[in-house]
């Protein structure tokens, strides 16, 4: 009798530790730009591609790929507000930036059926924004003479939030 009380106050213990363990697990934090910063981010995006003669769209997207702002300058194409989009949301989704996705998913190559996921566009121009280490969201920007271009556009729009999210 003794054995079977000292069993089942051992599985006792073992349970409510599990169960905080699986408490704290259960849900996680995770940091996100706020409306005002994705705006600044894309603003200052849009005012560099400007300076240097290019109109474009620039899209920002949280950390799940759902888009918090989009700008487009008066003369930019109708189809870069939605290849911004697309551009921002593959980085976020893959994590990484879309000109790094270039030759990984050219013709041939193992991964290259990624391109003909929805929502993918696989042209330079899509930067993912970390802080602390953390992923939290991804600039894209479309209008510029090749994605090159729209690349340094979209660092330019992370420089300009860099201090304020403590990257």
């Amino acid at each position: 009798m003794k054995l079977v009380r000292t069993l089942s106050i051992g599985l006792l213990l073992a349970f409510s530790s599990h169960s905080a363990m699986a408490q704290e697990e259960a849900l996680f934090m995770t940091p996100s730009l706020t409306p005002e910063t994705a705006l600044a981010a894309a603003s200052a995006a849009l005012a560099n591609c400007r300076a240097a003669g290019y109109q474009v769209a620039v899209a920002v997207v949280d950390r799940m790929g759902v888009v918090q702002v989009v700008i487009r300058d008066r003369f930019a194409g109708a189809h870069t507000p939605e290849t911004a989009r697309r551009k921002a949301w593959t980085a976020a989704s893959f994590r990484t930036n879309t000109s790094d996705m270039l030759e990984l998913t050219a013709a041939g190559e193992a991964q290259a059926g990624i391109r003909h996921l929805d929502n993918v566009a696989i042209i330079g121009g899509g930067v993912i924004i970390e802080a602390a280490g953390a992923l939290v969201g991804a600039i894209g920007v479309s209008g510029a003479p090749g994605g090159d271009l729209d690349e340094v556009c979209s660092l330019a729009g992370i420089e300009a939030i860099e201090e304020d999210i403590g990257f």
